[in-house]
């Protein structure tokens, strides 16, 4: 597969830091109750006070500056502001993080902005006094090369402590650029964001807006929903987790509407009324999602395009009007080239590259994963067809051999029980190599046991001897970030899952049981 070359400038960070947006759009701050706007001018003005403030400080360029805050005006004020020193910024999700003075020492951090104060803990009610000073004089903003790095991210990591790798400045502005180039977001765009700015790619959108000339609006998980309904924004990034839980907001509105509505009709009444009437595509990714979510939101009208990438690969493939193939997840992007070897595993390398090895992380993780300068090893499964479209078959490690030494692929049976609206998520284990247990995640309070058991009968019809489910464990509880079972990006923990419930997937105990 060939790949264009990235430029050997930086555009869009560069032109952020040096060149102020046009006036009039705006950057929405959603609450449960209310949303604020500010024009996306006076947030550019904002961080180059608030950098002001932070050079007084002592953050100098290749400082690392950690924000520990759920998604709020601070957390992008302190983004921008590192941006236009040349300062590292260190997410930390709340979720799973305590404003701890220790994480100044673990992670080398010059600044820690945190709720509350304490030792090398600053206050983040500080950050909008600084911001605004009107006396302060913002200083020279920074020029970034390809290869200068402006953010350390951190893996959400199933035990012990989160690997780190820096980004590149070279490939989040090749990614910016790549999205652009399909999406056109444009002045009549609203780009809706609400996972965790924690995360490296929610923040594209703030930079995009700003130098594209298109709103955003700032949510929080728990926010999301009423706010769609207010902003009615145009665009909504969410994982799979978050469309499968708005497919069953949207069937409650179609039950509601009764039979007097056609159903197509009813349908499409009912994601307007949980999205809004401005849609113009719905993106997902970060973790598979199931065939029902994505025709469901297509057959009402609102285009849902999947993709793929890793926090070491950014975005790699996606999938966009004038190429979009079901089954897939999209087409390998320009500045993206996707190996495949042997056994199937899908190596990535990416122009610039994002990062070349991680920080704390074991002994061997790094030259596992960074074989080679610019090549990533994802552990992926995967196919490439001939147009360049990228099919995800599962996980590498997630492959099941049998005492017989026949291989088994989780991620379609695992899919395929996910299908019933019973079950929210399904893991599969094989405690003693000769058959299958899924631990699921019910979608309610109490089960629906025998929707699951139904389910159950339907997926091992569906599959061979090999694939056979002999027993389905139902968590106490759905997963969670909270109980430490989905990541922040919501996928499952599988190996917290397996030591959760160890002894109820090595048990006998029936077809269906009930924890």
């Amino acid at each position: 597969m060939t790949t264009t070359e990235s430029g050997t400038t930086v555009r869009v960070l560069n032109e952020i830091n040096t060149t102020p947006p046009e006036p009039g759009h705006r950057l929405h701050l959603a609450r449960l109750d209310r949303t604020e706007q500010l024009d996306l001018r006076e947030v550019h003005e904002m961080a180059g006070r608030l950098a002001r403030a932070l050079v007084d400080s002592g953050l100098r360029r290749g400082d690392r500056i950690g924000i520990l805050a759920p998604n709020c005006l601070e957390w992008v004020l302190l983004d921008l502001a590192a941006l236009r020193v040349g300062a590292v910024t260190v997410g930390f999700d709340p979720a799973k993080f305590d404003a701890d003075p220790a994480l100044a020492v673990r992670y080398g951090l010059t600044l820690l902005f945190a709720d509350g104060e304490g030792d090398r803990v600053k206050p983040l009610t500080d950050v909008r006094a600084l911001a605004g000073d009107q006396d302060a004089v913002p200083p020279e903003p920074v020029r970034y090369r390809p290869e200068d790095f402006t953010s350390l991210k951190l893996t959400s990591g199933s035990t012990g402590e989160p690997k780190g790798m820096t980004a590149s400045a070279g490939s989040i502005d090749a990614g910016i650029g790549a999205v652009q180039e399909i999406f056109r977001h444009g002045a009549d765009d609203n780009l809706f964001v609400f996972l965790p700015l924690a995360v490296l790619q929610q923040r594209y959108w703030i930079y995009s807006a700003l130098r594209f000339g298109h709103d955003v609006t700032l949510s929080t998980y728990e926010a999301a929903f009423p706010t769609l309904r207010r902003v009615k924004p145009t665009v909504v990034m969410g994982v799979p987790g978050f469309f499968a839980t708005a497919k069953a907001y949207i069937e409650q509105q179609v039950t509601r509407a009764g039979p007097e509505l056609p159903p197509s009709e009813a349908l499409a009444q009912g994601a307007r009324r949980v999205f809004g009437d401005r849609i113009r595509y719905l993106w997902t990714g970060s973790a598979p999602a199931a065939e029902d979510v994505l025709r469901f939101f297509t057959d009402a009208g609102l285009p849902i395009y999947e993709g793929y990438g890793l926090n070491e690969t950014c975005v790699v493939a996606k999938n966009h009007p004038g190429a979009h193939r079901p089954g897939s997840v999209g087409k390998v992007l320009p500045h993206k080239e996707v190996l495949i070897d042997g056994d199937g595993v899908v190596s990535v390398r990416s122009r610039p590259p994002v990062c070349d090895r991680y920080e704390f992380a074991p002994p061997g993780a790094s030259e596992r994963v960074f074989p080679e300068p610019g090549l990533v090893r994802t552990g992926d499964l995967g196919e490439l067809d001939d147009d360049g479209y990228l099919y995800i078959k599962g996980r590498a490690d997630d492959v099941i051999v049998l005492e017989n030494g026949r291989k088994v692929v989780v991620r379609p049976v695992e899919d395929h029980m996910r299908t019933s609206p019973a079950i929210a998520e399904c893991v599969l284990f094989c405690p003693s190599q000769t058959y299958l247990v899924a631990v699921v995640s019910p979608a309610s309070l109490p089960p629906d046991e025998a929707a699951i058991a139904e389910q159950l009968a339907r997926t091992n019809a569906a599959f061979g001897t090999d694939e056979q489910i002999r027993k389905v464990v139902v968590a106490a509880e759905p997963f969670s970030a909270g109980n430490g079972l989905l990541s922040s990006q919501f996928k499952p923990l599988r190996s917290r899952i397996a030591d959760r419930y160890h002894d109820e997937i090595h048990d006998d105990q029936g077809s269906v049981h009930v924890c």
